[in-house]
């Protein structure tokens, strides 16, 4: 503060000052000091933590040296000597090097934490202010930006404020004619879209990142074909659903996937009912290290409940969604259990220790051709384990319990399918006979991109292996939607029941698998049938050509939310569930496979299994 006072006289008299000139400036010292120390304190600036210096303290910086500055000129205006052998512009001068030297010293202090504070060597200092200076010259890509957005603006400004990124944006691309032309903090917008070839040529860009999260289907593999012609790499930001908090970070881009070529639209919540009914409850989801289970936790830990217990068998994944939820969510109580919804006994501990208000059943086994050679697993798991879940659910007063299902319960024709349906009707028995005062509901959808097991990461490792690339048959469709999507429904459902309902998906529009297979070949940057080969090797044990989310008897009703749909369902039958449940599992405990198969066939009619010869089944010990 009093040098820059000191050297706007050095400037303004040419370094030789006069003794008169200094006479003044020493008069005037103390009440510059003075002024300046007051006006930055009640501006905070000795407040701040200079390693996170921002623009907010750059304007605060401004803002001091004004008003300090007009202070000094209103002194001297009313004092005797007023403006007298003053000269005015050195009081301009003082303004702009106030700025100049607080600010650059305290960039200096924030350059130092960023980029030397390992070492501590100062000299990390000076070659970090000269990698931002010669940002363009050490840039490791020149990087284009499809989408002049919202999002598009803020990829640009992440990327320049972070040197250790060593990107440099050199334009935009984006089909809107009334921003092709114009700049973006000086970047040209190039395009259409369908011309971002001739833009990353002429822009010199060597690599693509698409920041469109709201583009659809359509949208996403029009701009992808076209990244694909460019013949350089290209990365994405992910779509919105896929944020937990909605907030789109550097951090999230990633290499294009097979659900960006989903688009599926962002899901409306009704986020205060949700938080109403989750805030400060006690949460049990079963299954909570699967694909689902786990998705769901963070999804609910976004509206903190009191605690949440995560029942899983696997310990692996048990302990990784544990780390990940006990460090983004330190308010909540994040409680792991080991254990199997088929132990009655541990079940009961657990709700007796911890008094779950909501239960989430999501553990299932679900896969088609193994529980087609085990069947007894299925009902062993799938059954027992939610007949299990709902009788205890319903002693210690559960108030929401909500059944994930799949569309492999519609006209089943599969063991792992039959065995959905009739824990189905188990949790509808609950309300549809009126025996229970726990509002019991169940979630169906279809397949989910990326979950464990299924088709996207077998054909990712296949291709990976250079082919070939299996397809059951050419004409074998499936319903598909995100993880994020499923879970945000389900919790959009468990607000909505009221008790026995059979919630729907809105899955839109099926999807060949061989479309599948050949949209992933070509986004691993091979052609079908040219790098690598399909091969339909024909429907496995089970399999149907396509999936279906109504049963017959099933009436299709439409709920405030446009995502959702409800079932009729079917009338109570608490004689054949309670008569029969017991037989079936003594042919599973058994290993029976043939009269399982015959017996799920009593309690679900439209279950069509085929029969099939199994060596591995054959060659299972009995027990």
């Amino acid at each position: 503060m009093v040098s820059s006072l000191f050297i706007s006289h050095l400037l303004r008299f040419d370094f030789l000052i006069p003794q008169q000139q200094l006479h003044l400036l020493l008069w005037i010292l103390p009440f510059v000091l003075l002024t300046k120390v007051i006006s930055f304190f009640y501006f905070d600036l000795y407040r701040g933590m200079w390693r996170f210096t921002s623009i907010t303290d750059l304007f605060n910086i401004i803002k001091g040296s004004t008003i300090s500055t007009l202070f000094i000129i209103c002194f001297i205006l009313f004092s005797p000597h007023r403006f007298l052998g003053f000269p005015r512009s050195v009081f301009a001068i003082d303004w702009c090097l106030t700025i100049l030297f607080i600010a650059g010293f305290r960039l200096v202090i924030r350059i130092y934490f960023v980029h030397a504070i390992d070492n501590g060597s100062w000299t990390e200092v000076v070659k970090a202010f000269f990698r931002i200076l010669a940002r363009k010259k050490i840039a490791k890509k020149n990087l284009l930006i499809v989408g002049a957005g919202r999002c598009g603006e803020k990829m640009f400004r992440e990327i320049h404020d972070n040197a250790t990124l060593h990107y440099h944006v050199v334009g935009f691309a984006d089909d809107d004619p009334l921003k092709i032309g114009r700049k973006i903090h000086g970047l040209p917008v190039m395009g259409p879209v369908n011309d971002i070839a001739f833009a990353t040529k002429k822009l010199g860009a060597n690599e693509i990142l698409i920041a469109v999260p709201s583009a659809n289907s359509q949208q996403m593999r029009y701009i992808v074909e076209h990244c694909e012609k460019c013949g350089i790499s290209f990365k994405t930001v992910p779509g919105m659903g896929e944020f937990i908090n909605g907030k789109v970070t550097v951090n999230a881009i990633r290499d294009v996937a097979y659900r960006d070529l989903l688009g599926r639209e962002i899901i409306s919540l009704d986020e205060k009912k949700i938080g109403s009914i989750l805030r400060n409850k006690n949460v049990l989801v079963t299954g909570a290290g699967g694909s689902i289970g786990s998705e769901l936790c963070r999804q609910i830990c976004r509206f903190k409940p009191k605690k949440i217990v995560m029942f899983e068998r696997a310990e692996s994944p048990l302990h990784a969604i544990e780390l990940e939820l006990k460090q983004d969510y330190q308010e909540v109580q994040v409680l792991p259990i080991l254990g199997d919804v088929q132990d009655k006994d541990q079940l009961d501990k657990t709700f007796e220790a911890n008094r779950p208000h909501i239960v989430f059943h999501a553990a299932a086994y679900k896969h088609v051709p193994m529980l087609e050679m085990q069947p007894w697993r299925a009902i062993d798991n799938n059954v027992i384990g939610t007949q299990n879940l709902v009788n205890i659910s319903t002693n210690y007063n559960v108030a929401r319990f909500v059944f994930v299902s799949t569309d492999k319960a519609v006209r089943p024709a599969n063991v792992m399918g039959a065995s959905k349906r009739l824990s189905e009707m188990l949790v509808q028995a609950k309300n549809g006979c009126g025996v229970s005062d726990t509002k019991f509901m169940i979630v169906r959808f279809g397949n989910v991109v990326g979950s464990v097991g299924s088709v996207v990461p077998l054909f990712k490792k296949q291709i990976q292996r250079g082919g070939p690339v299996t397809v059951t048959h050419p004409n074998v469709t499936r319903f598909f939607m995100t993880i994020p999507e499923a879970c945000q429904l389900i919790l959009q459902a468990c607000v909505m029941g009221k008790g026995g309902e059979v919630f729907i998906l809105d899955m839109g529009t099926p999807i060949k698998i061989d479309d599948m297979a050949r949209d992933l070949v070509r986004l691993s940057g091979f052609e079908p049938d040219v790098d690598i080969k399909i091969e339909y090797v024909g429907l496995r044990p089970g399999e149907k050509l396509y999936e279906e989310l109504i049963s017959d008897g099933e009436g299709l009703l439409s709920t405030g939310h446009e995502k959702i749909m409800v079932l009729k369902g079917t009338e109570c039958d608490l004689n054949l569930l309670n008569g029969g449940i017991d037989e079936l599992a003594s042919l599973a405990r058994e290993q029976d496979g043939k009269n399982v198969k015959l017996k799920l066939k009593e309690f679900v009619p439209e279950y069509n299994s085929v029969e099939y010869k199994s060596t591995v089944n054959d060659s299972l010990p009995k027990r």
